[in-house]
C-alpha cells in the first residue's frame, strides 16, 4: 500500500498476519488520516465540491467520523488522537507526548499489527518522543511543524 501526503498525516496499520485466507477471522486494517487545515466540506463523502472517489470509498466502507473537535495548534490535536487522552493535559510550553502515555500505535502492536506513519508527526524529535520509539514500525515524513 503507498500513502502520499503533504502536509496530512497518514496512519495506516495492517495485521502482520493479514494473508490470511478467511476474512472473518482476521482482524480489519485500520487506516487513521489526520489533515490539517482542511475543512468539513473538503470531500465528497461530506458533501464537498472536489472529487475524492478513493476517500469516500473509504468511508462508505469502512467507519465515518462525524462529529469533530480539535485545537488551534495541531500538535494538541495530535497528541490526543495518538493517545486517546483528553487534549488538554499540560501547559501550553510543555510536551503533550510524555513518556508514560501509552500510544494507539503501541497498542496495536500487542495486537500483532504493524503500523506505519507517513506525514507531519509534530510532537518531538527526541528519543522517547520519536515516532518508531512511541510504536510505529515505520515513519516517513517531517518530525517538525513545518515543511
Amino acid at each position: 500500500m503507498l500513502l502520499l501526503s503533504v502536509p496530512a498525516s497518514f496512519y495506516s496499520c495492517q495485521p502482520s498476519h493479514a494473508s490470511s485466507p478467511t476474512a472473518s477471522s482476521s482482524p480489519p486494517n485500520i487506516i487513521l488520516i489526520m489533515v490539517d487545515d482542511m475543512g468539513w466540506s473538503d470531500l465528497g463523502c461530506y458533501g464537498g465540491e472536489v472529487h475524492t472517489p478513493n476517500i469516500d470509498r473509504l468511508a462508505r466502507e469502512g467507519m465515518r467520523f462525524t462529529q469533530f473537535y480539535n485545537n488551534a495548534k495541531c500538535t494538541t490535536t495530535r497528541a490526543s488522537l495518538i493517545t486517546g487522552l483528553y487534549p488538554r493535559r499540560d501547559q501550553p510550553d510543555k510536551f503533550l507526548l510524555r513518556e508514560n502515555m501509552v500510544t494507539l500505535p503501541e497498542v496495536l502492536n500487542t495486537a500483532g499489527y504493524k503500523s506505519v506513519l507517513s506525514g507531519k508527526w509534530h510532537l518531538g524529535r527526541d528519543s522517547i518522543r520519536h515516532p518508531v520509539d512511541r510504536g510505529f514500525d515505520e515513519y516517513y515524513g517531517l518530525l517538525d511543524g513545518c515543511c
